[in-house]
This record gives structure tokens, C-alpha cells and sequence, in this order.
């Protein structure tokens, strides 16, 4: 969307048609993120859990989201920054438990992990669909594009991490595909702040520039 129509500005999410998908994509996240952490503690997947915890993190931050929609930029980029600060949260908890179950490493249900992963997979993909166009927008439209592809990248993780754990009979599949997640969240994480950062200071500049 960004620059349509001979226009360089970036998209901030004034739209009656992404709002009403962000509700639907905040609505399958919600529902996954019961569904698989439920789900990853049945099977003992740290991998389902850090799965689970990102449409946690997704609903949460997309509800920040359209709460900023057609704010200050100021305020679109604090959202961002906070989003991007709850994002490496997530991955920094999700590798020192992953280094953890090093020590205590058990077997995870790799049936129950491949058929929560396909169906987390077909939700992702159900969002990603839906926020494609919109992937180029500000860094708070921006960072919602992120969470959604991640989560999708996590789902093949997870799908790959099953076929693992039952081809060998080892938990280390699952962990290790636990820590590519974490290191996923850490990349975006630092994504979406160096870009909120990057547009606070525009913000500035121009208005140094009118002074």
C-alpha cells in the first residue's frame, strides 16, 4: 500500500478494511494461542510452547495496534518500540528455557506436535493472506506483518521439528527448532525498533526544521 498513487508516504493503518482484518487475524491468534499451549504441554514441545506464546504476543500487540491506528506518529512509534521490547522479551524466554530443557531433555508426542503445527500453520497462512498488502506500511503497520509471517516460518518449524523427534526418538529436534524461534523473534525485534526508532527521528528533524 505504501506509496499508491505517486504517494511515498507509508501506509499508517487508517483503514476500515485492515481494521476489520487485524480484528479477524487478533481473533485466530487468541484461539491458537489456547489451543497449542495447551496442546504443547500434553505433548511436552517446548517448540509447541514458544509457538503458543507468539499468538500470545500477536494478539496482544495487534490490540495495540489498532489502538494507535490514526494517532501521533510519536505515539504509533512507541507502540512499535514496545512491541519490538515485548518481542525480544519473548525470545530471550524462549532460548533460556529452550538452554534449560537442555539439561532435562524428554521426548515430546510428536503426533500431537504435527497435527497442532498443521493446524497452526493453516491459521498463519489465513493471516498472512489477509496482511499481505499492507507488509510495506509504517513501522507499527509493519511490525504486525512481521508477527504474522513469523509465525508461519514457526508453524514449518514446528511441522519440521515432529518429523524430527519421531524419525529419531530425541527431544533435541524440538529444541533446537525452539531456538531458531527465539533467534526469529530477536531478528524482528530488532527490526521493528531500529525502524521505530529510525522514524522518531524523522519526527524530530522536521519539526527542528519548521522551527
Amino acid at each position: 500500500m505504501a506509496g499508491c498513487c505517486g504517494n511515498d508516504a507509508k501506509f499508517d493503518g487508517v483503514s476500515d478494511e485492515y481494521k476489520r482484518r487485524l480484528w479477524i487475524v487478533i481473533a485466530l491468534n487468541a484461539i491458537m494461542f489456547g489451543v497449542e499451549m495447551t496442546a504443547g504441554q500434553i505433548a511436552q514441545s517446548q517448540a509447541l510452547k514458544a509457538d503458543a506464546l507468539d499468538f500470545l504476543g500477536d494478539a496482544l500487540t495487534y490490540g495495540i495496534s489498532l489502538a494507535v491506528i490514526g494517532a501521533s506518529i510519536r505515539a504509533r512509534t512507541n507502540a512499535a518500540l514496545a512491541k519490538g521490547v515485548s518481542l525480544f522479551l519473548m525470545g530471550a524466554w524462549v532460548f533460556g528455557s529452550t538452554v534449560y530443557r537442555v539439561f532435562y531433555v524428554g521426548v515430546p508426542e510428536a503426533e500431537i506436535m504435527g497435527v497442532i503445527g498443521a493446524l497452526a500453520l493453516a491459521t498463519n497462512l489465513a493471516s498472512v493472506v489477509l496482511l499481505v498488502s499492507y507488509k510495506d506500511g509504517d513501522a507499527n503497520v509493519r511490525s504486525v506483518w512481521l508477527c504474522s509471517r513469523n509465525d508461519a516460518i514457526g508453524n514449518v518449524a514446528v511441522m519440521i521439528a515432529a518429523l524430527g523427534v519421531w524419525g529419531t526418538a530425541s527431544g533435541w529436534p524440538d529444541l533446537i527448532v525452539a531456538a531458531i524461534m527465539a533467534s526469529l523473534f530477536l531478528s524482528s525485534a530488532y527490526q521493528i525498533i531500529r525502524q521505530a526508532l529510525a522514524e522518531r527521528r524523522e519526527v524530530v528533524a522536521h519539526s527542528h526544521a519548521e522551527v
